[in-house]
């Protein structure tokens, strides 16, 4: 015969480890899932690529270029799920990858070597990012007219900048990151600057008070705020990171291309937001993982590394992507409606 559980536990709702575990065991136990979904399809997709074309997909030089492509929209991306976990949404990230790229790579910059390249991107990224984090924790313009209005002017501030032509880098050291000889055991310096910058992303969210914060205000603001958590301040500080870390992916399409471009980092929202969705990260906010988006960066990359070695067309490739973030969306809504 079933005992009746204690009082606190009815008037609570907890489950007792006899019941089978505690809440936060499942929802660990679901996003061990989603990972290992997720590792599965990136498998699958492996496959698919050593089958179609074994000997141009298993190279090590694709591999190497797989991983240097994944490497800029993968730090967009980082910054991209903590403005999403938090509730709040950032379309300009392309924009400020441009715009920081083509400010960091002028004649003016460049004289200033490495470094005035280096801090020129970082900084045009956090100030954008100021910028957009004021108008929406301090100005009350929702997130999506305002990172819009930022996309428009980043933009043609950036077009202004390079009147329409392209900036060449003629600082070698720069140049020299995107080289061969650059490499560390056979990695890219720009796989490495992703590694490192997932790790404190990681690290940021799931070990740090500002992390906790972050979900805290996604799942429910005004909780978070009786809770005492400076709700627009925390709102700031993320689209500052998400700034941050456009001015780090700027610097590294600087070197990958060896250029600046005011048509850099086009679509960048898009694949960063859908990247994100793919890794489990709601909409709605409250809740991500930057593992999750990692690898949704590394699954779409390898889709369109394994379309352009099998010559298929771009339209084939953005109808394949938008289909798998329907896909992922409505398991989302699956998983919200059964959890």
């Amino acid at each position: 015969m079933t005992q009746p559980a204690p009082a606190a536990e009815a008037a609570t709702g907890k489950r007792t480890p006899a019941d089978g575990g505690s809440p936060w065991r499942a929802v660990l136990f679901r996003a061990d899932v989603r990972t290992l979904s997720l590792l599965g399809v990136l498998v699958a997709l492996i496959v698919i690529g050593g089958i179609t074309q074994p000997d141009a997909f298993l190279d090590t030089d694709n591999v190497q270029l797989v991983l240097t492509q994944a490497s800029v929209i993968g730090v967009v991306t980082v910054g991209m799920t903590f403005v999403i976990i938090s509730g709040g949404i950032d379309l300009s990230v392309g924009a400020i990858v441009a715009l920081a790229s083509v400010w960091a790579t002028t004649l003016a910059t460049q004289e200033y070597g490495f470094a005035g390249i280096l801090f020129t991107a970082v900084v045009v990224g956090m100030g954008c990012g100021l910028v957009n984090g004021l108008l929406i924790a301090y100005g009350g313009v929702v997130p999506f007219i305002a990172t819009l209005a930022m996309l428009a002017s980043g933009r043609g501030l950036a077009l202004q900048i390079t009147d329409g032509k392209t900036q060449m880098v003629t600082v070698d050291s720069v140049l020299d990151l995107g080289l061969r000889d650059s490499y560390v055991l056979g990695i890219p310096p720009l796989v490495l600057v992703f590694a490192a910058v997932t790790v404190v992303g990681w690290l940021l969210l799931n070990r740090t008070t500002f992390g906790r914060r972050s979900l805290a205000v996604g799942g429910n603001a005004e909780a978070a705020r009786l809770a005492g958590i400076d709700v627009r301040r925390q709102r700031l500080y993320l689209y500052l990171l998400s700034g941050l870390c456009c001015g780090i992916a700027a610097f590294l399409l600087i070197i990958l291309s060896g250029s600046g471009q005011n048509t850099n980092g086009n679509l960048y929202e898009l694949d960063a937001i859908a990247a994100a969705i793919i890794g489990g990260t709601l909409l709605s906010g409250g809740r991500g993982t930057i593992t999750g988006s990692v690898l949704g960066v590394l699954i779409f990359t390898t889709i369109q590394n394994i379309f352009a070695l099998n010559n298929l067309e771009t339209a084939t490739q953005q109808i394949a992507k938008g289909a798998i973030i329907v896909a992922a969306v409505l398991v989302q809504r699956r998983t919200a409606t059964t959890s």
